[in-house]
């Protein structure tokens, strides 16, 4: 006798249950995948402080010289802080203070307005060359990342116009690594810098604004007097964009899971 058996179905039969996201990568393999924009991070992390305790040797003698050469020294100083500041050679805040003890606020504010601007697009073009579309690809791979950046910097242009000057902000923001995170999300040129002299006019003002007042010390002595609320109102205003940030983020991951009901992430059941 022949039994006749149903044929056998090879296919995979569809899943009715939680469809999981792509696992975390580790902090190893992010770092490595990010090549050339991983390793200038770390330099650009690690540099600015350095480059502050060179300028602050010399800050009295290039304050004078810069000085004593009228508009071709405002014009260098501009150059050179765009050329320092965008390769993370110099920290602005020193830069800025240089800026008002050899200018004075009149002068010394709108120059050291258009360093930040140079830098920044000098930062923008060397970070768009490090991480071409590493990071972009890293962040569309995982749906919680992909989630937070659209809910931050994506759609209508001016709400990356607005993070972007939100960041700028603080008086510690890292100027350098910010220039390196933002090329990195590929946002555009105009908004990256419209938000970065927007963003950075209210904590360069006072820099320029308290240098220019102690023109009578030495530039060295000026820069060596931070005032307490100055610090203190950088960590406040720091804590406050974290904040901003971290809610936009909670409330992105929230519409994604709502959204997304059949997607569980890695930690959750």
């Amino acid at each position: 006798m022949t039994l006749n058996c149903p044929p056998v179905s090879t296919e995979t039969p569809p899943s009715h249950g939680t469809e999981s996201s792509p696992a975390s990568p580790t902090l190893g393999s992010v770092f490595s995948r990010l090549g050339p924009a991983g390793v200038l991070g770390v330099l650009w992390l690690v540099l600015p402080p350095l480059g502050s305790i060179l300028l602050f040797v010399y800050i009295n003698s290039i304050g004078v010289w810069l000085r004593e050469h009228g508009h071709a020294g405002v014009a260098m100083y501009v150059a050179a802080f765009a050329v320092l500041a965008g390769t993370a050679l110099l920290p602005t805040y020193a830069s800025a203070i240089l800026g008002g003890w050899a200018f004075g606020f009149a002068v010394g504010f709108p120059a050291a307005l258009g360093g930040f601007l140079g830098g920044s697009l000098v930062g923008y073009t060397i970070a768009r060359w490090a991480a071409k579309e590493r990071v972009v690809d890293l962040i569309n791979e995982q749906p919680k990342w992909r989630g937070v950046r659209d809910a931050l910097v994506g759609g209508h242009p001016l709400k990356a116009l607005a993070i972007i000057t939100l960041l700028r902000v603080p008086p510690n923001s890292p100027f350098a690594l910010t220039n390196l995170v933002l090329a990195s999300l590929r946002l555009p040129l105009w908004a990256y810098a419209a938000g970065t002299l927007v963003g950075m006019a209210p904590r360069t003002g006072v820099a320029v604004y308290f240098a220019a007042s102690l023109r009578g010390m030495t530039a060295e002595d000026a820069a060596r007097q931070v005032p307490g609320w100055w610090v203190a109102a950088g960590v406040g205003l720091s804590v406050v964009v974290l904040i901003v940030l971290g809610m936009a983020a909670k409330h992105a991951l929230s519409r994604l899971t709502t959204t997304r009901p059949g997607v569980a992430f890695e930690g959750e059941s």
